[in-house]
């Protein structure tokens, strides 16, 4: 994550939740690839406030998460506990390097979170290191967008997100000389009357990309999806799914 990456999650920090809530349908792909998760060892990337991963711990699950910024995982440490869990500073370029070898049943990296790395280069690296760090036949369950459809169009505003707390809008600005696409975001915090406005740095990585990367990475049985539902992908929808055994 770069430093304006960080700074991005800093600012938005103390109303992730409000912005993006626990999703049960990632709970339930987990569940349905897993078929179950009662001891199951797994790794959650970029876990954020933790929700998931607390909702896999609570169903029997042995859950560590990681996530590079810190105000995320303070929340996530003191909001979500439970002895089967537990929160790492970490990243996911280093996870040879933080874990043992085979020592997970699933690595999952939701969220749109693969797509923080720089190049495919990056990816490849993540992907390794996702490799080694399961055990055979274990499952790694990816969720970013679907930049075949928002470049293609292309996609210049994503659906506004609001509570009663914020108003949560997300603009793509493209460039022609780069892969990287700017993620702009307005968060209006309306008990405040304040808007935080940030720019970050987006990875535009395409399917047929990121399959032969999965591929090349040495992974199997590779699915893709449209979303969490296992529904077919292509077409006009904004998540891309996939599932994949090391």
């Amino acid at each position: 994550m770069t430093d304006r990456q960080n700074s991005f999650y800093t600012s938005i920090s103390r109303y992730y939740s409000d912005i993006f809530p626990f999703n049960p349908m990632q709970l339930a792909f987990v569940k349905a690839k897993l078929k179950t998760l009662e001891e199951k060892t797994i790794l959650d990337i970029g876990c954020a406030t933790g929700e998931l991963a607390f909702h896999l711990a609570s169903q029997g699950a042995k859950v560590t998460g990681i996530d590079l910024n810190a105000d995320l995982l303070q929340q996530a440490r003191q909001n979500r506990k439970h002895q089967n869990l537990s929160f790492l500073m970490g990243n996911m370029l280093e996870l040879k390097n933080d874990f043992s070898h085979r020592q997970f049943d699933a690595v999952l990296c939701f969220g749109n979170t693969l797509v923080h790395l720089n190049s495919e280069k990056e990816v490849l690296q993540m992907l390794q290191n996702a490799r080694a760090v399961l055990k055979p036949g274990g499952q790694l369950l990816l969720q970013i967008l679907n930049y075949d459809y928002i470049c293609s169009h292309p996609v210049r505003e994503l659906p506004i997100i609001e509570t009663d707390a914020i108003k949560f809008i997300r603009y793509y600005n493209f460039s022609d000389d780069t892969d990287l696409i700017g993620f702009e975001t307005r968060l209006e915090i309306k008990a405040e009357n304040r808007t935080v406005a940030n720019e970050t740095p987006l990875l535009a990585l395409k399917s047929a990309a990121l399959k032969t990367l999965i591929k090349n990475a040495g992974f199997k049985n590779i699915q893709v999806y449209a979303n969490f539902k296992q529904e077919a992908f292509g077409g006009a929808h904004l998540p891309l799914v996939v599932s994949c055994e090391g």
